[in-house]
């Protein structure tokens, strides 16, 4: 029986990472494949029991584990940004709510032949987005920085929101009927009230210990990790379904007070969401049964479709009146709304507790929610990118540059590439280059940039390429390598190491910036120097020849910019050849800028050298 629950409970987890992997690998969403493979090792192949294997910790797990997940989202949440939230985003976690909640409330009643208690609590389930699916698919479909905002905003905030919502209406129809919820009400504020006060207490209670230094730096995770665990036992001791709201809190706090740095508590709970994450859905989508799936038929796709083109675009509509929004971003809107884990989870979990309570209908919860999250992935998840080329809500060929490091090199590139209208921004985990750069009047990014929060967080509107120019080569290819996700291979750069770049794990780097002799080193001491990062209009008179020349051979090209306006970045495997009309952006040394002092402006050289 042990070997059996190891072997378990490890192909759970190996199976999980596996799909993430090649997911990541064939670019669809991650959680589509999650769940084919839980039901390809459920209920089709019978190799995972979830029931059996689990017993009577199936239910305390699958708890815990969406507790640590909602710590997570909580970690997320600055209440800086919901101080500018715009009036679209309130709508949609208040109004917004309200109708999805009213719509799949009442197309369950119509369509599904549930009853009204289950048919209200259905609609509270499917209230929350998926803010693990919306991520990744805004990183893959990279809208415009307006509704990018909203839709990672928007799944962020009405998780909890509906947690409580569907809290709410498993208390009433625990109370037996629809005539006390009331009392049910007043239940939830008790909820609220408790959870609150207990996740705003352990919060604190972690803030200071870290801040006085009674936690050891490599023991921050765990502890962090230990009281979450503690606070949603004692909240959910105290009162059943409290720890939830309580782990929340807990995460919002931490999030948003000013003693403490929390980045790499934030970076642990990563890398643990998504072991959760993983094994959570395969374990979850391999419960359902065979019998279970005969539940589904046309009235249930019915049900989906009622989600899709009603429920959706019903809510977007009234939470957009009266705002500025074209029609094509609030189309756009209407067509982003993926379930994911928090749905899954809660279905399972009020499925467990109204079967045992007598409800027979509950069973038809789980494979009924599977199949919306299943279909709301797969048809968002496969069709958003062309949806937003259509409606034109994408970013089309973005020009600007996304900087690992905020080097002074770094910030001399960048300066001159805004000064010609070119979005850039710089990532770097050195706060006084971050401090400089931001009063260069840069667009900064203070974290790692290796995160999956940085890719959630970063700004990246305007931007369609990646330059690694730190002075740790490992970090430059590690960059590239994560970044390739979103800009693709051929807009992924990094400093050439300094040495032979023969290496037979080329396929592992970005492409090599500049010529051979350019790497951090070099370049850095030549900004120190009083190196000068210049620009200069080629024309038929003073030809990229005559400007070499000029400059003596010395000048290091670094970007050319095509009459459209095309950017251009000169690399070691496809040197460029500059044209007359076209400007290009060069390195000039310290030395060379001395002796050509006497022109004001090397645009004007040629008229110069011609007189």
């Amino acid at each position: 029986m042990t070997e059996h629950l190891f072997l378990g409970l490890a192909g759970m987890i190996v199976l999980g990472i596996v799909a993430q992997w090649l997911a990541w690998y064939i670019r669809v969403p991650s959680i589509f494949l999650l769940l084919l493979a839980g039901f390809a090792v459920g209920p089709i192949s019978g190799l995972l029991q979830p029931q059996a294997l689990l017993g009577d910790l199936l239910f305390p797990i699958v708890s815990l584990s969406v507790a640590i997940i909602l710590f997570e989202g909580g970690l997320s949440l600055r209440t800086v940004v919901l101080q500018d939230i715009g009036r679209v985003l309130r709508n949609l976690i208040t109004i917004g709510v309200v109708s999805t909640w009213a719509i799949s409330a009442a197309a369950a009643y119509l369509l599904l032949d549930f009853n009204l208690a289950l048919s209200v609590l259905v609609g509270a389930m499917l209230v929350v987005s998926g803010p693990t699916v919306v991520g990744p698919l805004l990183r893959h479909v990279r809208p415009i920085e307006r509704l990018r905002s909203t839709l990672q905003w928007e799944g962020i905030l009405i998780d909890p929101i509906g947690v409580m919502v569907a809290v709410l209406t498993f208390e009433v129809i625990l109370a037996g009927e629809m005539q006390h919820a009331t009392g049910a009400v007043i239940t939830v504020l008790v909820m609220a009230v408790v959870g609150s006060a207990i996740g705003y207490l352990t919060a604190r209670g972690v803030v200071w210990l870290i801040q006085y230094r009674f936690i050891p730096d490599y023991l921050h995770s765990a502890v962090t990790l230990m009281v979450v665990i503690a606070a949603f036992a004692v909240a959910n001791y105290l009162h059943d379904e409290t720890g939830l709201f309580t782990v929340t809190v807990m995460g919002i706090v931490m999030a948003n007070q000013r003693n403490i740095i929390v980045r790499h508590i934030i970076e642990f709970k990563e890398t643990l969401g998504m072991l959760l994450i993983s094994s959570l859905f395969i374990l979850l989508s391999a419960r359902i049964q065979l019998s279970d799936l005969a539940h589904i038929g046309w009235s249930s796709l019915a049900f989906l479709g009622v989600l899709v083109v009603i429920a959706r675009p019903a809510a977007v509509a009234l939470s957009t009146l009266g705002s500025d929004m074209t029609w094509r971003e609030r189309a756009f809107l209407a067509w982003i709304a993926p379930r994911g884990i928090v749905a899954a989870a809660m279905s399972s979990i009020f499925a467990l507790r109204l079967s045992a309570a007598g409800y027979a209908q509950a069973t038809q919860l789980v494979p009924l929610t599977f199949l919306v999250i299943a279909g709301t992935v797969a048809l968002y998840g496969l069709s958003a990118a062309m949806v937003a080329r259509w409606l034109q809500v994408g970013q089309q060929n973005p020009q600007g540059v996304l900087f690992i490091g905020a080097s002074p090199l770094s910030c001399a590139i960048a300066e001159v590439l805004q000064a010609e209208h070119y979005a850039t921004c710089l990532i770097d985990t050195h706060w006084p280059y971050i401090t400089t750069a931001r009063m260069s009047g840069l667009r900064t990014y203070y974290g790692n940039a290796l995160t999956e929060e940085a890719l959630d967080h970063i700004n990246m509107d305007g931007i369609g390429r990646v330059l690694a120019l730190t002075p740790n080569d490992e970090v430059n290819a590690l960059a590239t390598l994560h970044f390739a996700e979103i800009f693709g291979r051929d807009e992924t750069y990094q400093l050439s190491p300094g040495e032979a770049v023969d290496d037979p794990a080329l396929h592992l780097r970005g492409r090599f910036l500049f010529d051979e002799t350019a790497n951090y080193t070099v370049l850095s001491r030549q900004i120190e120097d009083g190196a000068a990062i210049k620009t200069t209009h080629l024309s038929d008179r003073f030809d990229y020849e005559a400007f070499q020349a000029f400059y003596q051979g010395e000048a290091l090209l670094l970007f050319v910019i095509s009459a459209a306006g095309h950017l251009m970045v000169h690399t070691m495997d496809t040197p460029l050849a500059p044209l007359p009309g076209q400007i290009i952006i060069s390195l000039i040394p310290a030395s060379i800028l001395a002796v050509t002092n006497a022109v004001p402006d090397a645009s004007n050289a040629g008229d110069t050298l011609s007189q």
